[in-house]
């Protein structure tokens, strides 16, 4: 698996209106549409989709 980056702060505000804790989710794939986010702790990952 890749490693997760920092998310920037669009990215950050996508988290926040997915309901999680930004500081807790590291950026492991994004694309236009959505992005996939990794937990910092437990390893889980998510998808998340983008709305234009």
């Amino acid at each position: 698996m890749k490693n997760g980056k920092r998310p920037t702060r669009r990215q950050m505000q996508d988290i926040k209106s997915a309901g999680l804790i930004p500081e807790n989710w590291l950026v492991s794939k994004d694309s236009p549409k959505e992005f996939v986010i990794v937990n910092r702790m437990s390893g889980k990952t998510r998808d998340i989709r983008r709305f234009a």
